[in-house]
């Protein structure tokens, strides 16, 4: 491990995952705040619990993600800890990254906390809107910092949209239309396990209503929405809904996980409409694009690229040191929670379930 100092807050990971590997420690070797301990790899109770498979099956799994994680430390540096608790317990870990399937939030945000650390957990927070509250009000009661890592809502590009929209260049806005989805992921992905809190609404969906509830501010609510099936899965594949807000602004949103990939902002104007791509997926360094339509005219403008994970990483650190951004963090964390469990009642209750 290369010391950074002691005013570095020293943070470990849960899980050798992909996101963790690709998107995190990158962003987290540029930090001016944390300084990488090591990664947990799960034991054989924390992966399969009481209903083991065959000891083959048992002993490929382990075998794998410790590959995984001698890997992650030959290229990142740090220890691998031989258990999640192990980490979440250990005197050298402050913070803890959570990038585990939505439907292990809960509990190892819970354990964490409970052992005094702070906690950035990948979206969603949590798969209900009661266990998020539940660990909201466990980092209040603790001091701790609780961040989910919705990354998209710091890219500049967001402020530079709004920049346009407020000038007026395309009038009055008549609609706003968010659209994300991806196409079908490998066999075993955890998206579509119900097991492992999968489902298009806690994944793409999550995204949509994240960026319709800055498009309409507070009071945004939804008026419709829709999740649809196929028989082969036992969680949602695709979705659509409609928010509002008091002053009748309306966003219709989309989503889907096994869709032809869309990632799409659309701004229909009195006088023109706004368009652009990869609005909530822009990688680091990436330089976006929106198109103004005039008449049978377009335009074509670049905004600026951004570095969306290492502001989330940025903002985790300001929620440890400043208990007002901590609070407010709280509240937003708390609000996206709702609004996916008010989007669920709401679809329920358009096919008639309880």
């Amino acid at each position: 491990i290369i010391t950074k100092g002691l005013n570095f807050m020293r943070i470990g990971v849960i899980c050798p995952s992909e996101i963790a590997f690709r998107r995190f420690m990158p962003a987290l070797q540029g930090s001016d705040d944390f300084e990488f301990v090591g990664l947990g790899v799960c034991n054989v109770e924390e992966r399969f619990g009481k209903n083991l498979p065959k000891a083959s099956v048992v002993e490929n799994v382990l075998n794998a993600e410790y590959e995984k994680a001698k890997l992650f430390t030959e290229t990142y540096g740090g220890k691998i800890f031989e258990s999640y608790q192990s980490i979440i317990e250990s005197d050298e870990i402050e913070a803890i990254y959570i990038p585990l399937p939505p439907a292990l939030h809960f509990k190892w945000a819970k354990e964490a906390m409970k052992h005094r650390k702070h906690v950035l957990v990948e979206k969603p927070s949590t798969v209900s809107a009661e266990d998020t509250k539940e660990l909201v009000a466990l980092a209040e009661e603790k001091g701790l910092a609780l961040h989910e890592n919705y990354m998209f809502i710091y890219h500049k590009q967001l402020d530079e949209i709004e920049q346009i929209v407020d000038s007026g260049e395309i009038g009055s806005v008549r609609l706003y239309r968010i659209s994300f989805g991806f196409p079908m992921r490998a066999n075993g992905d955890f998206r579509y396990n119900k097991a492992l809190g999968g489902g298009a609404l806690f994944d793409a969906g999550g995204y949509t209503l994240k960026y319709a509830d800055r498009l309409l501010g507070e009071n945004a609510s939804i008026e419709y929405a829709k999740l649809n099936y196929v028989e082969d899965l036992d969680v949602d594949l695709y979705g659509s809904g409609v928010l509002s807000n008091d002053k009748g602004d309306i966003v219709l949103v989309s989503f889907g996980m096994d869709n032809e990939y869309k990632c799409e902002l659309e701004v229909w104007g009195s006088k023109g409409i706004l368009s652009t791509g990869r609005v909530l997926t822009a990688p680091a360094g990436f330089v976006p694009q929106v198109t103004l339509r005039k008449g049978n005219k377009d335009e074509v403008r670049e905004l600026s690229a951004d570095d969306t994970f290492r502001k989330s990483i940025t903002q985790f650190a300001n929620c440890i040191k400043d208990e007002e951004i901590r609070k407010k963090n709280y509240r937003k964390i708390e609000r996206q929670a709702q609004l996916v469990e008010d989007f669920k009642k709401k679809a329920q209750e358009s096919v008639g379930e309880k």
